[in-house]
């Protein structure tokens, strides 16, 4: 006689997200009946676009927070596929696993990396790029988060064009500032025409890796413009994928261990 199999219950799976990768990865898992997948937003975008998997919105409440929800929800494999400059979830993902012992995948896009043409100043933060803009009025894209674009009211002799998701409220203190509402990808060409018709001088950025957002570097460099970038934070310690294949992969990895072991 045939003895059955006792099913094993899915696995569930947290998604720290925010990113193209993050939706991506969650459509990749989103039919696998063996995973329970929710991915977790900020929640500061107005109106996000849908995602593939059930989804929470809001913070934790810092490392510990985060903590008590991953033993609250039973949560056995954390994925950090935040923003490269979320820096401060990421380290909150990090202490999280280590105080639950919740294995941690983190999805970290490379930087972009200079080539021959490309004109960059690199720059710890809006204040120091604030300062690389110059005392010389100049005509300035900001391509930036709503968070960062304050420090630039200490620089109001500026042309300032500012392209969000979401808009700007308050509008930035300044005499010429233009506003833009879009969201990405944004294709080199449309990129190159922007930049023309608003006659940019310089660009200040987040080196954000990738190829959504990459349109605009490549056009300034065609250009012949300058991109003020601020460098990328440290992130904590991890395992980690490069890209969505490489997230799937090791969550396949981790997945046939815990088969393995019966857990």
């Amino acid at each position: 006689m045939r003895t059955s199999q006792p099913m094993q219950h899915p696995r569930k799976i947290l998604i720290l997200g925010g990113t193209t990768e993050a939706r991506q990865l969650a459509g990749r898992l989103a039919d696998r009946r063996e995973l329970d997948i929710v991915l977790s937003l900020a929640g500061r975008t107005v109106d996000p676009v849908r995602q593939p998997v059930p989804v929470r919105s809001g913070g934790f409440g810092g490392a510990e927070g985060l903590a008590r929800h991953l033993q609250a929800e039973d949560i056995e494999l954390l994925v950090d596929a935040t923003h490269p400059y979320a820096a401060q979830i990421s380290k909150n993902a990090a202490a999280a696993a280590a105080s639950t012992g919740v294995p941690l995948i983190a999805l970290r896009r490379p930087a972009w990396q200079p080539v021959e043409g490309d004109r960059w100043t690199e720059v710890e933060d809006a204040d120091s790029a604030v300062a690389a803009l110059g005392l010389a009025p100049r005509r300035v894209f900001l391509a930036l988060g709503r968070q960062e674009i304050a420090a630039f009211e200490t620089a109001p002799q500026h042309d300032y064009l500012i392209r969000s998701v979401d808009p700007v409220e308050p509008p930035l203190g300044v005499p010429s500032a233009e506003y833009i509402l879009a969201r990405g990808p944004f294709p080199e060409a449309a990129e190159r025409a922007l930049l023309e018709e608003h006659r940019i001088d310089v660009i200040v950025a987040k080196n954000s890796g990738g190829s959504a957002t990459y349109g605009k570097i490549a056009a300034a460099r065609t250009l012949g413009i300058e991109v003020i970038l601020f460098r990328r934070p440290e992130p904590p310690a991890a395992q980690t994928a490069e890209d969505v294949d490489g997230a799937v992969a090791a969550i396949d990895h981790w997945l046939a261990g815990a088969s393995e072991r019966g857990v």
